[in-house]
């Protein structure tokens, strides 16, 4: 086999780990932990539902790989909780090793290409990152909603945590950010997210 095969293969198995990494979101209906790569196929999919609320003509091919790409690297670095202030002061470091090492693992163009996918999703700058950052505030939202709250209950979250969170949602997509709002105050009301 040659080089740029193997180390395709090499990536691509690599990746599959990411199915071994548990967030604290639950799956709809009270199901179990869903893990990354769950999250974000369901991401990519929602993006290519919902792209017609995008505030701006996004390449959608593109908004579904970020979304798809987004967590790899947490297949070193672990997932950090969207409320955990400690583990954010450590996060960008121990993702940036991983992202690092993991797509090293690819021939050096698809390395260059998917590492720059990464690197615009991060820096949330252009239409598609926005937009795919909508989806990433979004899917855990609709989770914890279909699950009466009880992941924001277990955690104490309060509306200023969920509203942090979602504030960028609207510069991806105001109508969503409509959506967002009226769930947040939804489970305020019946308690599940506190005042």
């Amino acid at each position: 086999m040659d080089k740029r095969l193997q180390q395709q293969l090499d990536f691509a198995l690599e990746i599959d780990k990411e199915k071994n990494i548990f967030r604290q979101t639950h799956l709809s209906g009270h199901g179990r932990n869903e893990n990354d790569a769950e999250h974000a196929w369901h991401m990519a999919i929602m993006a290519y539902l919902l792209r017609e609320y995008s505030n701006e003509a996004v390449d959608i091919s593109k908004v579904m790989l970020m979304c798809l790409l987004h967590d790899i690297v947490e297949i070193d670095a672990g997932d950090t909780y969207a409320y955990d202030e400690e583990g954010k002061k450590t996060q960008k470091a121990r993702e940036d090793a991983a992202k690092e090492r993991i797509f090293s693992l690819l021939p050096e163009d698809q390395k260059e290409e998917l590492a720059g996918l990464f690197d615009e999703f991060e820096a949330f700058e252009t239409p598609e990152a926005k937009f795919a950052h909508a989806m990433d505030n979004l899917q855990p939202l609709l989770l914890n909603n279909s699950n009466g709250g009880s992941d924001w209950r277990e955690h104490q979250v309060t509306a200023k945590q969920v509203y942090g969170r979602q504030s960028q949602t609207s510069l991806g997509s105001k109508r969503l950010y409509e959506v967002t709002d009226w769930l947040i105050r939804e489970n305020m009301k019946k308690g599940n997210i506190r005042e």
